[in-house]
Protein backbone atom coordinates (compact mmCIF):
# COMPACT_ATOMS: atom_id res chain seq x y z
CA UNK A 1 0.00 0.00 0.00
CA UNK A 2 2.81 2.56 -0.35
CA UNK A 3 2.63 2.62 -3.75
CA UNK A 4 -0.22 4.52 -5.48
CA UNK A 5 -0.84 3.75 -8.95
CA UNK A 6 -2.55 5.63 -11.78
CA UNK A 7 -4.96 4.73 -14.40
CA UNK A 8 -5.44 7.38 -17.24
CA UNK A 9 -7.73 7.59 -19.40
CA UNK A 10 -6.89 8.15 -23.20
CA UNK A 11 -8.80 9.94 -25.65
CA UNK A 12 -10.78 7.94 -28.13
CA UNK A 13 -13.13 8.86 -31.26
CA UNK A 14 -16.57 9.57 -28.71
CA UNK A 15 -14.15 11.44 -26.00
CA UNK A 16 -11.57 13.85 -25.37
CA UNK A 17 -9.89 16.13 -22.65
CA UNK A 18 -9.03 18.95 -25.04
CA UNK A 19 -7.37 21.70 -22.68
CA UNK A 20 -7.49 22.26 -19.13
CA UNK A 21 -6.26 25.66 -16.66
CA UNK A 22 -7.89 28.41 -14.56
CA UNK A 23 -9.92 26.35 -12.92
CA UNK A 24 -11.83 24.96 -16.24
CA UNK A 25 -11.68 22.38 -18.64
CA UNK A 26 -12.62 22.08 -22.16
CA UNK A 27 -13.71 18.22 -23.63
CA UNK A 28 -15.54 16.89 -26.90
CA UNK A 29 -18.69 14.60 -26.35
CA UNK A 30 -19.07 13.79 -30.03
CA UNK A 31 -19.51 16.43 -32.02
CA UNK A 32 -20.04 18.90 -29.30
CA UNK A 33 -17.56 20.46 -27.57
CA UNK A 34 -18.34 21.50 -23.57
CA UNK A 35 -16.46 23.53 -20.54
CA UNK A 36 -16.73 22.41 -17.16
CA UNK A 37 -15.63 23.72 -13.96
CA UNK A 38 -12.34 21.65 -13.02
CA UNK A 39 -10.80 22.74 -9.81
CA UNK A 40 -7.79 20.94 -9.61
CA UNK A 41 -6.70 22.47 -12.89
CA UNK A 42 -4.84 24.98 -11.00
CA UNK A 43 -2.10 25.20 -14.03
CA UNK A 44 -2.96 27.77 -17.48
CA UNK A 45 -4.96 26.19 -20.02
CA UNK A 46 -2.86 26.00 -23.96
CA UNK A 47 -5.11 28.43 -25.36
CA UNK A 48 -7.10 31.40 -23.99
CA UNK A 49 -9.88 30.88 -26.87
CA UNK A 50 -12.57 28.24 -26.02
CA UNK A 51 -14.92 27.47 -28.60
CA UNK A 52 -17.63 25.12 -27.14
CA UNK A 53 -20.99 24.49 -27.15
CA UNK A 54 -21.88 25.13 -23.91
CA UNK A 55 -20.38 25.56 -20.70
CA UNK A 56 -21.81 24.73 -17.16
CA UNK A 57 -22.20 27.49 -14.50
CA UNK A 58 -21.58 26.87 -11.08
CA UNK A 59 -23.98 28.02 -8.07
CA UNK A 60 -22.57 29.93 -5.11
CA UNK A 61 -22.49 26.39 -3.26
CA UNK A 62 -19.70 24.61 -3.67
CA UNK A 63 -21.00 21.14 -3.65
CA UNK A 64 -23.73 21.40 -6.00
CA UNK A 65 -26.01 24.18 -8.18
CA UNK A 66 -25.45 25.78 -11.46
CA UNK A 67 -27.22 25.49 -15.09
CA UNK A 68 -26.14 25.07 -18.39
CA UNK A 69 -25.56 27.88 -20.83
CA UNK A 70 -26.00 25.74 -24.95
CA UNK A 71 -26.06 26.89 -28.03
CA UNK A 72 -29.59 25.90 -29.78
CA UNK A 73 -27.57 22.99 -32.27
CA UNK A 74 -27.17 20.73 -28.89
CA UNK A 75 -30.27 18.55 -28.36
CA UNK A 76 -32.01 18.33 -25.33
CA UNK A 77 -32.88 14.97 -25.60
CA UNK A 78 -28.81 13.86 -25.69
CA UNK A 79 -27.17 12.47 -29.08
CA UNK A 80 -25.14 8.95 -29.28
CA UNK A 81 -21.89 8.01 -28.02
CA UNK A 82 -19.93 4.53 -28.28
CA UNK A 83 -16.92 3.00 -26.40
CA UNK A 84 -16.12 -0.30 -27.77
CA UNK A 85 -19.18 -2.18 -28.09
CA UNK A 86 -21.30 -0.26 -25.99
CA UNK A 87 -23.55 2.89 -27.21
CA UNK A 88 -25.02 5.15 -24.72
CA UNK A 89 -26.88 8.35 -24.71
CA UNK A 90 -24.46 11.55 -23.56
CA UNK A 91 -26.74 14.33 -22.47
CA UNK A 92 -26.47 17.65 -20.32
CA UNK A 93 -27.57 16.54 -16.68
CA UNK A 94 -28.04 19.27 -13.79
CA UNK A 95 -25.41 17.36 -12.00
CA UNK A 96 -22.77 19.34 -14.53
CA UNK A 97 -21.53 15.45 -15.90
CA UNK A 98 -22.83 14.17 -19.06
CA UNK A 99 -24.53 10.61 -18.47
CA UNK A 100 -21.10 9.05 -18.45
CA UNK A 101 -17.50 9.07 -16.47
CA UNK A 102 -15.18 8.98 -19.49
CA UNK A 103 -11.92 8.75 -17.24
CA UNK A 104 -13.52 4.83 -16.03
CA UNK A 105 -12.60 3.82 -19.53
CA UNK A 106 -9.19 2.32 -17.96
CA UNK A 107 -11.12 0.89 -15.37
CA UNK A 108 -13.42 -0.70 -17.37
CA UNK A 109 -10.80 -2.01 -19.50
CA UNK A 110 -9.24 -4.12 -16.84
CA UNK A 111 -12.31 -5.36 -14.87
CA UNK A 112 -12.60 -6.70 -18.94
CA UNK A 113 -8.99 -8.15 -18.51
CA UNK A 114 -10.08 -10.35 -15.18
CA UNK A 115 -12.14 -12.08 -16.24
CA UNK A 116 -11.28 -12.65 -19.63
CA UNK A 117 -10.67 -16.55 -18.92
CA UNK A 118 -13.64 -17.02 -16.18
CA UNK A 119 -16.13 -19.39 -17.56
CA UNK A 120 -19.30 -17.71 -17.16
CA UNK A 121 -18.61 -15.13 -14.73
CA UNK A 122 -20.92 -13.11 -12.67
CA UNK A 123 -20.72 -9.50 -11.80
CA UNK A 124 -22.25 -6.90 -9.53
CA UNK A 125 -22.40 -3.12 -10.46
CA UNK A 126 -23.39 -1.00 -7.57
CA UNK A 127 -24.43 2.25 -8.12
CA UNK A 128 -24.83 1.98 -11.79
CA UNK A 129 -25.99 4.66 -13.08
CA UNK A 130 -26.56 4.98 -16.72
CA UNK A 131 -24.94 1.19 -16.98
CA UNK A 132 -21.95 1.99 -19.46
CA UNK A 133 -19.71 -0.10 -17.02
CA UNK A 134 -22.65 -2.97 -16.89
CA UNK A 135 -22.62 -2.50 -21.07
CA UNK A 136 -18.78 -2.82 -20.68
CA UNK A 137 -18.47 -6.25 -18.57
CA UNK A 138 -21.78 -8.01 -20.41
CA UNK A 139 -20.09 -7.16 -24.38
CA UNK A 140 -16.89 -9.33 -21.79
CA UNK A 141 -19.08 -12.32 -21.34
CA UNK A 142 -20.40 -11.48 -17.90
CA UNK A 143 -23.87 -12.06 -16.39
CA UNK A 144 -24.47 -8.89 -14.95
CA UNK A 145 -26.74 -7.44 -11.63
CA UNK A 146 -27.02 -3.40 -12.08
CA UNK A 147 -28.31 -1.73 -9.02
CA UNK A 148 -29.02 1.73 -8.87
CA UNK A 149 -31.47 3.84 -6.75
CA UNK A 150 -32.87 5.77 -9.18
CA UNK A 151 -35.50 4.78 -11.48
CA UNK A 152 -34.49 7.10 -13.90
CA UNK A 153 -30.83 5.89 -14.38
CA UNK A 154 -32.01 2.46 -14.10
CA UNK A 155 -34.27 3.18 -17.27
CA UNK A 156 -31.38 5.33 -18.87
CA UNK A 157 -29.31 2.35 -18.53
CA UNK A 158 -31.79 -0.03 -20.18
CA UNK A 159 -31.95 2.18 -22.69
CA UNK A 160 -28.14 2.28 -23.28
CA UNK A 161 -28.40 -1.31 -23.43
CA UNK A 162 -30.92 -1.59 -25.78
CA UNK A 163 -28.99 1.21 -28.44
CA UNK A 164 -26.20 -1.30 -27.48
CA UNK A 165 -27.52 -3.90 -29.31
CA UNK A 166 -27.70 -5.45 -25.91
CA UNK A 167 -31.58 -5.58 -24.51
CA UNK A 168 -31.40 -9.47 -24.55
CA UNK A 169 -27.99 -10.13 -22.39
CA UNK A 170 -28.14 -11.45 -19.10
CA UNK A 171 -28.70 -8.32 -16.86
CA UNK A 172 -30.89 -7.95 -14.05
CA UNK A 173 -31.80 -4.36 -13.68
CA UNK A 174 -32.90 -3.00 -10.30
CA UNK A 175 -34.26 -0.04 -8.76
CA UNK A 176 -32.43 -0.88 -5.12
CA UNK A 177 -30.81 1.07 -2.59
CA UNK A 178 -27.32 -0.47 -2.51
CA UNK A 179 -26.50 -1.27 1.00
CA UNK A 180 -30.14 -3.14 1.71
CA UNK A 181 -29.56 -4.91 -1.68
CA UNK A 182 -26.23 -6.02 -0.93
CA UNK A 183 -27.22 -7.37 2.95
CA UNK A 184 -29.81 -8.86 1.43
CA UNK A 185 -27.63 -11.17 -1.20
CA UNK A 186 -25.07 -11.57 1.98
CA UNK A 187 -28.14 -13.24 3.86
CA UNK A 188 -28.70 -15.50 0.66
CA UNK A 189 -25.12 -16.56 1.03
CA UNK A 190 -24.57 -15.77 -3.29
CA UNK A 191 -21.01 -14.58 -4.53
CA UNK A 192 -20.22 -12.96 -7.29
CA UNK A 193 -16.91 -13.00 -9.89
CA UNK A 194 -16.35 -9.13 -9.67
CA UNK A 195 -18.14 -5.98 -8.30
CA UNK A 196 -17.67 -2.78 -9.16
CA UNK A 197 -19.12 0.23 -6.79
CA UNK A 198 -19.13 3.73 -7.30
CA UNK A 199 -21.09 5.52 -4.27
CA UNK A 200 -21.75 8.96 -4.40
CA UNK A 201 -20.88 11.64 -1.43
CA UNK A 202 -24.14 11.86 -0.49
CA UNK A 203 -27.69 10.14 -1.85
CA UNK A 204 -30.90 8.82 -0.88
CA UNK A 205 -32.71 5.10 -1.43
CA UNK A 206 -35.88 4.61 -3.08
CA UNK A 207 -37.39 4.66 0.08
CA UNK A 208 -35.56 7.46 1.39
CA UNK A 209 -32.88 5.44 2.68
CA UNK A 210 -29.89 8.21 3.66
CA UNK A 211 -26.18 7.32 2.04
CA UNK A 212 -23.51 9.00 3.49
CA UNK A 213 -20.36 8.14 1.96
CA UNK A 214 -17.61 8.51 4.75
CA UNK A 215 -20.17 7.21 7.49
CA UNK A 216 -21.87 3.93 5.46
CA UNK A 217 -18.58 3.36 2.94
CA UNK A 218 -16.98 0.49 5.52
CA UNK A 219 -20.39 -1.40 6.06
CA UNK A 220 -20.61 -1.40 2.45
CA UNK A 221 -17.16 -3.06 1.79
CA UNK A 222 -17.53 -5.03 4.30
CA UNK A 223 -20.92 -6.96 2.91
CA UNK A 224 -18.97 -6.77 -0.34
CA UNK A 225 -16.20 -8.62 0.72
CA UNK A 226 -18.89 -11.50 2.10
CA UNK A 227 -19.89 -11.56 -1.64
CA UNK A 228 -16.24 -12.27 -3.04
CA UNK A 229 -14.88 -15.76 -2.43
CA UNK A 230 -11.25 -17.09 -3.43
CA UNK A 231 -12.13 -17.62 -6.92
CA UNK A 232 -13.52 -14.31 -7.22
CA UNK A 233 -11.99 -11.61 -9.89
CA UNK A 234 -11.96 -8.07 -8.53
CA UNK A 235 -13.60 -5.67 -6.69
CA UNK A 236 -12.99 -1.90 -7.96
CA UNK A 237 -14.10 1.11 -5.85
CA UNK A 238 -14.10 4.59 -7.05
CA UNK A 239 -14.47 7.84 -4.90
CA UNK A 240 -15.50 11.03 -6.67
CA UNK A 241 -15.31 14.89 -4.69
CA UNK A 242 -15.31 13.87 -1.50
CA UNK A 243 -11.86 15.11 0.82
CA UNK A 244 -10.82 11.49 1.24
CA UNK A 245 -7.51 9.78 0.79
CA UNK A 246 -6.33 7.19 -1.84
CA UNK A 247 -4.44 5.43 0.79
CA UNK A 248 -7.33 5.63 3.13
CA UNK A 249 -9.60 3.45 0.87
CA UNK A 250 -7.14 1.18 -0.12
CA UNK A 251 -6.22 0.36 3.43
CA UNK A 252 -10.07 -0.22 3.78
CA UNK A 253 -10.35 -2.49 1.24
CA UNK A 254 -7.15 -3.86 2.08
CA UNK A 255 -8.11 -4.53 5.84
CA UNK A 256 -11.43 -6.45 4.58
CA UNK A 257 -9.67 -8.73 2.02
CA UNK A 258 -6.52 -9.38 3.36
CA UNK A 259 -7.49 -13.02 4.14
CA UNK A 260 -8.28 -13.30 0.62
CA UNK A 261 -4.82 -14.37 -2.39
CA UNK A 262 -4.36 -11.84 -4.77
CA UNK A 263 -3.31 -7.78 -3.95
CA UNK A 264 -5.08 -4.50 -3.25
CA UNK A 265 -3.94 -1.32 -5.09
CA UNK A 266 -5.06 1.72 -5.04
CA UNK A 267 -4.31 5.17 -6.32
CA UNK A 268 -6.25 7.89 -8.50
CA UNK A 269 -7.84 8.31 -11.91
CA UNK A 270 -7.24 11.05 -14.39
CA UNK A 271 -7.94 11.68 -18.42
CA UNK A 272 -4.97 12.61 -20.19
CA UNK A 273 -5.23 15.92 -21.73
CA UNK A 274 -5.31 16.27 -25.82
CA UNK A 275 -3.45 19.38 -26.51
CA UNK A 276 -0.22 18.80 -24.19
CA UNK A 277 -0.40 15.18 -22.75
CA UNK A 278 -0.81 16.59 -19.25
CA UNK A 279 -2.89 14.43 -16.78
CA UNK A 280 -5.86 16.30 -14.94
CA UNK A 281 -6.75 13.80 -12.15
CA UNK A 282 -10.32 12.86 -11.60
CA UNK A 283 -10.77 10.67 -8.76
CA UNK A 284 -9.52 8.00 -5.99
CA UNK A 285 -9.54 4.06 -5.95
CA UNK A 286 -8.81 1.58 -4.37
CA UNK A 287 -9.11 -2.11 -6.20
CA UNK A 288 -8.50 -5.82 -5.00
CA UNK A 289 -7.72 -8.56 -7.83
CA UNK A 290 -7.11 -12.02 -7.76
CA UNK A 291 -4.12 -12.13 -9.65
Amino acid sequence: MDNLISLIGEPWADYGLIDSGHGRKLERYGRFRFVRPEPQAMWAPSSDDWQADGEFIPGADEDGGGRWELSRDVPQGGWPLSWREARFTASNTPFRHLGFFPDMAPVWDWMRGRIADAADPECLNLFGYTGVGTLALSAAGARMVHVDASKKSVEAARANAALSGMADRPVRWLVEDAAKFVAREVRRERRYDGIILDPPKWGRGPNGEVWKLEEHLPALIADCRRLIDADSRFLFLTVYAVRLSALAIGELVRQHFADLPGRVECGELGVREESRGLTLPTAIFARWSRD
